[in-house]
């Protein structure tokens, strides 16, 4: 697999839809992730992060233009001890309390499947990140339609031990823009991660298309530690 600049995809790509990006920083120390959210519609577009707890939750930047809740309010992030989930849904719930059963971030996926938003059918992507006693792995997720099937539900989990400091993988909703909008393919893109979560945050949000960007989401967890250091960048201020 070749490995790909992560700025250059997001530049190059108008609608990826909602992204996650899970890795290890550059010097070896962080375990790092990001999450954001782009909209086409007003809908979409009126949405803010804000944080609860140890994760965030959307939000409607103005309640009086929200008409469809279902699919875009939701928490994106969670913290279950060791453990960070983030998603583009609300099976963020449904993994939190599926791994506090003692399941795993696969068995707590199997009663789920993609967004019921015909003809998208957006793909439920899903990450966890295990940091524990200075080791640290992830795993991440993409639940699809079968080729634009609904009948049929394809089920891809791509675990990562022990990666590689300055890398990480990149998974997103979209292949590209599109009516219907066309689902990711493939593996998770194989791309590079710095160290400085500031000038990573900036560059992401940067880099994210002008007019669909709506949220970023941006955490360094420190693996010997366990502590983090959160970003948050909303276009509605």
């Amino acid at each position: 697999m070749e490995k790909k600049c992560l700025m250059q995809e997001l530049a190059q790509n108008a609608y990826p839809g909602r992204g996650i990006v899970i890795g290890k920083s550059e010097d070896g120390t962080k375990a790092v992730c990001a999450y954001f959210i782009m909209g086409r519609s007003v809908n979409s577009r009126n949405r803010v992060f804000v944080e609860e707890g140890e994760g965030i939750r959307t939000q409607a930047f103005d309640p009086s233009k929200l008409t469809d809740p279902s699919l875009i309010i939701y928490a994106p992030v969670r913290v279950l001890g060791n453990k960070t989930i983030v998603t583009n849904g609300d099976q963020t719930d449904t993994i939190y309390e599926g791994m506090d059963k003692q399941l795993t971030f696969e068995q707590s996926l199997r009663s789920r499947e993609f967004e019921p938003d015909a003809p998208n059918y957006t793909p439920r992507i899903s990450g966890v990140m295990h940091v524990e006693g200075g080791t640290y792995n992830y795993a991440l997720s993409i639940l699809k339609s079968n080729n634009g099937r609904p009948e049929g539900c394809n089920r891809y989990t791509f675990a990562y031990e022990n990666p590689v400091a300055g890398e990480g993988h990149f998974i997103h909703t979209y292949k590209n823009d599109g009516n219907p909008l066309p689902s990711f393919e493939g593996e998770p893109k194989w791309v590079s991660i710095g160290n400085d979560i500031d000038a990573f945050t900036n560059d992401v949000w940067t880099n994210l298309n002008e007019e669909n960007k709506v949220s970023l989401f941006v955490r360094f967890i420190d693996i010997a530690t366990g502590t983090y250091e959160t970003r948050i960048v909303n276009k509605n201020q």
